[in-house]
């Protein structure tokens, strides 16, 4: 209490000067409408940037939660899609998750139901390699949430790989950055968009960014930037980014078709997130040839 004393009696001069600059400042503020204005137009613009800073600083703490209801929303978005539905000639079969089609006049006749074929599942990449020759991506999502060896797997910005092993909670993707013994063993069947030729896409290990396609018929109209996308006939949907056309050639005279090299859609040095693709009806499909070949057998 002593000490208290004397701290006030030493700087009482200076505090008194402190209240009596505040009075001051309160009898200006109220009785001058000039100064009233500037203070009022200052102390806003002050407050205004405190909390720009403060919502800055309180959106970048929720990057997370709003990047994963982002995620969630493509996945949702994803299983919506004409192309996760599998076309059929007839409409006398109605499954349990369909997609309805009706007639677009004020009627609203039910018009056609699509079964559906494919379901994306989102998942958090958790580690990722590019500067190997065989190079994987972990995910944590595993058997435990649908996830099966074989299932394709997708970006944001295009294709990515295909589930190679399974645990639990967690599984490795086989990077489409892969080159195996086989040069074209890890390929993907391709499209391009504008002239429809078919061919097959691969990874030559030179470049992260870039690939190649092949068995693209000389007589196909080519020109640099143009799209590239899943054809359909494999583990991806049909019309799935892969790529743009960067330059192509005949490697050889005596060959039919053109080498395509071509610029990747996906980012592999920046993956955060990627959908993983289950065909509901692979089963059916894979039955029906079986069957097949066994009869021709």
């Amino acid at each position: 209490m002593r000490n208290l004393i004397i701290f006030l009696r030493r700087y009482f001069n200076f505090f008194l000067f402190l209240l009596l600059e505040v009075i001051c400042v309160i009898l200006i503020l109220n009785n001058n409408n000039f100064q009233r204005a500037a203070y009022l137009n200052s102390a806003n613009a002050l407050s205004g940037k405190l909390y720009t800073q403060y919502n800055d600083i309180q959106y970048y703490f929720h990057l997370k939660a709003t990047n994963d209801s982002l995620v969630a929303e493509n996945a949702r978005l994803h299983n919506m899609l004409n192309t996760s539905f599998d076309h059929i000639d007839s409409t006398d079969i109605l499954k349990k998750d369909t997609l309805r089609m009706y007639s677009q006049d004020s009627t609203r006749t039910l018009v056609s139901t699509l079964p559906r074929k494919y379901m994306y599942r989102e998942a958090k990449v958790i580690r990722s390699s590019v500067n190997r020759e065989i190079n994987y991506i972990t995910i944590h999502r595993g058997s435990n949430q649908g996830i099966r060896p074989n299932m394709g797997v997708v970006g944001p910005d295009g294709v990515v790989g295909m589930v190679r092993s399974v645990s639990d909670n967690y599984a490795v993707i086989l990077s489409f950055l892969s080159k195996l013994k086989s040069q074209r063993a890890f390929g993907i069947s391709a499209r391009l968009k504008n002239g429809n030729e078919t061919g097959t896409v691969y990874w030559d290990a030179r470049d992260i960014e870039e690939g190649i396609m092949e068995d693209i018929p000389k007589s196909a109209k080519l020109r640099k930037g143009d799209t590239i996308v899943t054809s359909g006939y494999g583990l991806f949907p049909e019309g799935i980014l892969v790529g743009m056309v960067d330059t192509f050639y005949l490697a050889d005279q005596s060959r039919t078709s053109l080498s395509v090299e071509i610029k990747y859609a996906t980012n592999f040095s920046n993956l955060q997130y990627v959908y993983v693709i289950e065909n509901l009806l692979e089963a059916e499909q894979k039955q029906l040839e079986d069957s097949t070949k066994a009869l021709i057998k």
